[in-house]
């Protein structure tokens, strides 16, 4: 098949997410012989054309000088460039800035599209913003062939809200066994003398209340604050916390090894997200073997169960803090290390997806598109 994915930055994974889902999701693609291309934005780190046998299709993206309108732009430049590629199959990730432009697709390519997660209850976006997001997920919704929710809630919401099917494919990770403490000497950290807690710098991930919970601690064990903070947001919680030397913002760390050994020998892992599906960080420290204190909601709990702490509040975040130690948590971090070799590995993953571009190919092939 000749395969195309769009809505990510691009590969290798400089981002989030997504970006980390089609650099090993495409490669493997490529691994089984598929003809794949993966589209990244003009000004990406890696310039070169292919990535370990994927095709790499470098667009003007304007985000850099427009900020959030530039996404639109390069998802147009992107779906305007795929109507000259003769695909089989395009695999969009998300809708936020894409499903507007449904009307450019081609007619000829199946339509997947992971529908991610409830984008329009970001409470970093406004009313109005909010309101367009639902009309972009609704675009999304009835004008691609297929959908795939990443978790069994935005599999029902898809139901409930658009009366429509979806493929359950969460996310994955791989397990991860082999810690490097000489990597703990670059952060100035000791195993098990640290806490952790990484998330994009926005409100929904909940990172305030992590930090006021350890601002309320006496304790002054250091908590490493991993992600880019050189945003409106990011600068507001550095200016709040920056009495609190053991409160250390770290930026954003994309060596996987490293965050996996961080994970590894963390006390603590704080896991703040509240919006969106199965998120790909939270199976990293799952497959790192961290002990997890997740945020008290319906998405973390469907992954986690009762293998994690849950807070809903700074105060029982310093309660954590103060009163729980990984080493007596084993059998937690042993149990969700098995949800990963089970559940949530990237083979299982990507030989799912792999499973729905051929049942949906053959199906077109036999003369019905959907």
């Amino acid at each position: 098949m000749k395969i195309a994915i769009l809505g990510t930055r691009g590969v290798p994974n400089y981002y989030g997410g997504f970006e980390q889902f089609a650099e090993f999701f495409t490669v493997y693609l490529a691994e089984k012989g598929h003809e794949v291309y993966c589209y990244n934005s003009h000004n990406h780190p890696y310039q070169e054309r292919t990535f370990h046998g994927v095709n790499i299709i470098h667009q003007y993206d304007p985000e850099y000088k427009y900020g959030t309108f530039g996404q639109f732009i390069y998802d147009y430049n992107c779906i305007m460039d795929s109507r000259k590629r003769d695909f089989d199959i395009i695999l969009q990730l998300g809708y936020t800035s894409n499903s507007i432009w449904f009307f450019l697709l081609p007619k000829k390519p199946i339509i997947i599209t992971n529908m991610d997660g409830l984008e329009w209850k970001r409470s970093k976006y406004s009313w109005p913003v909010q309101q367009f997001l639902k009309v972009a997920e609704w675009l999304a919704a009835v004008s691609s062939d297929y959908l795939v929710a990443d978790s069994l809630g935005i599999q029902s919401f898809l139901k409930k809200t658009y009366k429509k099917e979806s493929t359950y494919i969460a996310y994955g990770a791989y397990p991860f066994n082999a810690p490097d403490t000489k990597v703990l000497e670059e952060y100035k950290v000791e195993p098990g003398k640290f806490n952790m807690v990484m998330a994009r710098f926005e409100p929904e991930n909940n990172l305030d209340m992590v930090l006021e919970g350890v601002s309320l601690c006496e304790d002054k064990t250091p908590i490493l604050v991993v992600g880019k903070h050189n945003t409106k947001y990011g600068e507001y919680l550095k200016n709040k916390y920056r009495y609190f030397p053991h409160i250390r913002f770290m930026g954003g760390i994309y060596n996987l090894e490293h965050l996996n050994s961080l994970r590894y020998y963390t006390n603590i892992y704080f896991h703040g997200h509240s919006v969106g599906g199965t998120n790909p960080s939270l199976l990293e420290a799952m497959a790192s073997q961290a002990l997890i204190a997740a945020h008290n909601n319906d998405f973390n709990k469907g992954v986690l169960k009762e293998n994690a702490f849950y807070f809903s509040g700074a105060s029982e975040v310093k309660n954590l803090l103060q009163t729980v130690n990984k080493n007596d948590n084993l059998q937690k971090i042993a149990n969700n290390y098995k949800a990963i070799e089970n559940d949530f590995n990237w083979a299982k993953i990507n030989g799912d997806y792999l499973q729905l571009f051929e049942e949906c190919f053959s199906r077109y092939q036999a003369g019905n598109k959907k």
